[in-house]
């Protein structure tokens, strides 16, 4: 969306439009060639018989060759994808109900500790989510709508308001449904007198990472290295390509030229993970909360021989100093929800950030 105008806090950015939205589209679409090439039919894949044997072997090999991050799971927390091979074979019987085969497998499937490991069959979703369930949650829908209020305005998925001390809050709940850049520019105009931005991103567990990019441009004036990304290139645990580097480019829209907290929590998660790997490398933004969820990777599906569907990460992320972001991205300033501040009706992060945005002025 272009202005004629910028007003103070906001910008606009044009030039080369056309060439930059092409160039976007080829970066999106070169990855994703490489792993079709790499993980579909250049290899004479082994058939497996439709007996719970066959689809333990199965689902084991499909991790085994084209799962991303074993050789890092192993160094972070200990899995040895060959002992757990053996150990969940002990656990077979050619007697089983289907429902003990998925119980068996699911489990199986849960020593990866990764919440884009998925096992589908009609009756249930095999998954982990020990990224959010193990850790407090510093987050309260029944305070965030008492600082929403009734009168908040929407834009697409973008719940904003102006609070009483002239910050602007916006609540993104979920990158699942599509953002249009004329709704995030409307949203920006109309907080454009405020001091400063709170994005609370509190349990957005992700969706589309094009949803995410387009939210993160609007908080860059130039192209900035954010991370990098590699594919499988064959079946062993290390066999990947040299790393590929992933640039957030500024929106042609308006931009937000002021300071950001963006507010984080264990369930951030998947594209929400990754857009705030982005924004981390935007001068202005101050990531504040809590260590995000995780969950990083180009996702990979394939099918066992009675059906079940599987679907797991094949393509790792990283930072923009090649650290591997799957276990989560840390905050710049940690804060934890309150419980004293509960009882009063305060959320104390978005206290903290306020206070920050009103002394950094």
């Amino acid at each position: 969306m272009h202005r004629q105008s910028k007003p103070e806090g906001l910008s606009t950015y044009s030039d080369g439009q056309n060439m930059n939205t092409i160039l976007r589209m080829l970066r999106r679409l070169l990855p994703l060639v490489g792993v079709a090439l790499t993980l579909c039919g250049c290899v004479k894949e082994e058939v497996y018989e439709n007996t719970p044997e066959g689809n333990l072997e199965a689902l084991w090999t499909l991790i085994d060759e084209h799962y991303c991050f074993l050789d890092y799971k192993r160094e972070a927390i200990g899995v040895d994808w060959n002992v757990i091979r053996i150990r969940y074979r002990q656990r077979l019987s050619k007697k089983m109900t289907n429902t003990q085969l998925f119980e068996v497998l699911a489990e199986m499937l849960s020593e990866l500790r990764d919440g884009h490991v998925n096992l589908y069959a009609a009756h249930d979703v095999g998954r982990n989510w020990s990224w959010y369930e193990d850790y407090p949650r510093n987050f309260s829908q029944e305070l965030q709508d008492a600082y929403l209020g009734t009168d908040y305005k929407i834009a697409s998925s973008l719940k904003y308001r102006i609070l009483p001390d002239n910050i602007g809050y916006i609540v993104c709940s979920s990158f699942q449904s599509a953002i249009g850049d004329g709704n995030i520019s409307e949203a920006l105009h109309y907080l454009q007198t405020c001091n400063g931005l709170i994005l609370d991103l509190r349990d957005n567990s992700g969706g589309n990472l094009t949803n995410a990019e387009m939210l993160a441009r609007r908080f860059t004036n130039e192209r900035r290295l954010v991370g990098y990304m590699r594919h499988k290139t064959g079946r062993g645990h290390s066999d990947f390509s040299e790393p590929m580097e992933q640039y957030l480019e500024p929106s042609t829209g308006v931009r937000w030229q002021k300071r950001v907290v963006v507010l984080t929590n264990r369930r951030c998660y998947s594209a929400t993970n990754t857009f705030v790997r982005d924004v981390k490398q935007c001068p202005l933004v101050t990531i504040m909360g809590d260590q995000t969820g995780g969950g990083s990777g180009l996702p990979f599906s394939s099918e066992l021989p009675n059906g079940w569907s599987v679907r797991f990460s094949a393509s790792p992320m990283f930072d923009a100093q090649m650290n591997q972001i799957e276990f989560g991205i840390q905050p710049d300033v940690y804060v934890s929800l309150a419980d004293a501040d509960c009882i009063r009706g305060i959320d104390t992060l978005i206290e903290a950030a306020r206070t920050l945005l009103n002394t950094s002025r």
